[in-house]
């Protein structure tokens, strides 16, 4: 991502962060205000003309009350209205049709201003909105009532799929590609979480707001309308929680869970652009560089979100209730996350491990990915990520190929048949290693004599390599060129050799005198049988020699 798209990530997030605290300084201005006095509202059709306090005895609810069914009235009669100001005991009152409707009091009426002038004022806005009330209730103005709800029907469509196109072609490009970018280590899911989150509910809103609009058009639905506002907004803003001396409403939470969302975004814009534009113009390692990065981006928003609840009005030192409860949660219910998130800190700063590394953990071999607070990404030979706990580093044994050194080496055993040149066998090994571009020429290939074994001489092979990544597929090439050339020196890789020995003489058998019976009786039943069977043969061969006989008389004759 350019510095341009990320400046432009980081306006846009400021501006929606301006926008909120300003809406929450204005709602809770609102909210004072309301609450400094006790008023109520002169309404026709559900518009609002003007705000009645309360005079002596009688409360603002009371004044309106009975105004309000008077003017109800009026608008819907289809003559004229007649509103009047008469004066009684000093102080004008305002007459509906020679009705009593309304006092006009010290109270209702601002500095600089008289009585009769506030009287005049709301005559005027009386008969006003009388007069639209009835207008409204006319068949041409029904007719247009409809056009401007099929046109603000199809407008909300417009601008809901508007929405849904910003949120695509303009937003989501604010938002890094790369889940697991190595040099960035950009997380786009949160972001883009609310992102998503924002658009629901600015497409909810839309949506509410065209129905507020709609039903506001009608006299009839108008004032179900403004109630349902009313009531909608008021449950906004009504305190619903209370610490210390200030209390807090829905929306004062929900824009205090979007500032604080505005801190987290920020401080990872702010966090990716010093890991892709200062500290990458550095000489420093990959590894001194992620944990510059981590210390600033846990440090912006712990300062950030301090200064959120100063400005918010909360007493930091009346949170450490809350913050010894939570270290109890830790203690027992989070240790299991309290100790990965510690183990990650260590992991960090003491550098054992870094990304780019090649490490073995457990059965688990790979390259290290990610180092996040909590777990450790490895990306293993077969292109599966491995989620890591980093507990798990510190509580295990860690095999790491790449830690302080850019070089690692291998060991390939080799045994070889009696009968070889133990020089030549060597030469042949160290020319193996010497013509593969993977083996690194220093430190130089090494080739040890282990010694003689039963029917093999024991040879290994060492060498240097810089990739050990691609540790198994240079194993098997080595090897595979380590064949090639012993077939080439008739150099012959020993067979498993085996001597036995017989021996002559005879064998004594030991039988038991049952045994004996039964092999005695079982050869005199053969003999017997083999008997029976060979005069039966020898009788059916006279047989045939005196047929014969015969046949050669009756030939003769």
């Amino acid at each position: 991502m350019s510095s341009f798209h990320r400046f432009r990530k980081a306006i846009v997030i400021l501006v929606i962060v301006l926008t909120m605290t300003i809406g929450w300084l204005f709602t809770t201005e609102m909210m004072v205000q309301a609450q400094s006095r006790p008023i109520a509202y002169i309404t026709v059709d559900g518009r609002q003309l003007f705000e009645v306090s309360e005079a002596g005895q009688f409360s603002a609810e009371n004044r309106v009350a009975d105004a309000n069914l008077i003017l109800r009235e009026a608008v819907r009669s289809p003559d004229g209205v007649k509103v009047e100001i008469v004066e009684t005991n000093q102080l004008p009152v305002i007459l509906v049709n020679n009705r009593h409707l309304l006092t006009v009091t010290q109270e209702d009426t601002p500095t600089g201003r008289t009585k009769q002038e506030q009287a005049k004022i709301w005559v005027q806005r009386i008969t006003e909105a009388v007069a639209q009330g009835q207008a409204e209730r006319r068949l041409n103005y029904f007719w247009r009532a409809i056009l401007l709800v099929i046109l603000s029907v199809l407008g909300a469509i417009a601008l809901h799929l508007l929405l849904g196109w910003v949120w695509r072609y303009w937003l989501r490009r604010l938002v890094p590609r790369g889940v697991n970018h190595p040099e960035t280590g950009a997380q786009p899911k949160g972001i883009e979480l609310i992102l998503q989150l924002t658009l629901v509910i600015v497409r909810s809103l839309l949506w509410i707001g065209i129905a507020i609009y709609i039903t506001d058009l009608f006299p009839l639905t108008r004032e179900w309308s403004r109630n349902f506002a009313t009531i909608l907004w008021m449950s906004l803003t009504s305190p619903v929680i209370t610490i210390g001396e200030s209390s807090y409403s829905v929306i004062n939470i929900i824009i205090f869970i979007s500032l604080f969302f505005g801190i987290l975004a920020i401080a990872g814009t702010l966090t990716n652009l010093l890991r892709s534009r200062v500290l990458r113009l550095t000489n420093v390692n990959r590894g001194v560089q992620e944990s510059i990065a981590i210390a600033i981006h846990y440090s912006l928003i712990f300062i950030g979100t301090v200064l959120l609840l100063q400005i918010w009005g909360l007493d930091i030192s009346s949170l450490t209730i809350v913050a010894s409860v939570f270290g109890v949660a830790i203690g027992f219910g989070l240790q299991g996350v309290a100790k990965e998130l510690v183990s990650g800190f260590v992991i960090t700063f003491e550098r054992a491990i870094e990304i780019g590394d090649f490490v073995k953990v457990g059965d688990f071999m790979g390259t290290v990915e990610r180092l996040n607070a909590r777990s450790t990404h490895l990306r293993t030979l077969d292109d599966i990520v491995v989620i890591v706990p980093n507990s798990r580093l510190l509580d295990t044994e860690v095999v790491n190929w790449n830690h302080r050194a850019s070089a690692s080496r291998l060991v390939l055993p080799v045994r070889v048949a009696y009968g070889g040149s133990i020089n030549t066998i060597r030469t042949a090994l160290l020319e193996v290693a010497q013509t593969n571009a993977d083996i690194l020429k220093k430190p130089n290939p090494t080739v040890w004599f282990q010694g003689y074994g039963e029917d093999f001489l024991n040879f290994q092979l060492l060498v240097w390599i810089s990739k050990p990544r691609k540790q198994f597929q240079i194993k098997s090439d080595l090897y595979f060129q380590i064949d090639e050339i012993f077939r080439q020196n008739n150099i012959h890789i020993p067979f498993p050799q085996r001597s036995l020995h017989l021996r002559t003489g005879s064998l004594p058998l030991e039988l038991s005198p049952q045994l004996e019976n039964s092999l005695s009786q079982l050869s005199e039943s053969l003999i017997t049988l083999l008997k029976s069977q060979l005069q039966k043969d020898t009788g059916n061969g006279a047989n045939n020699s005196s047929m014969e006989t015969k046949n050669k008389k009756s030939d003769s004759d």
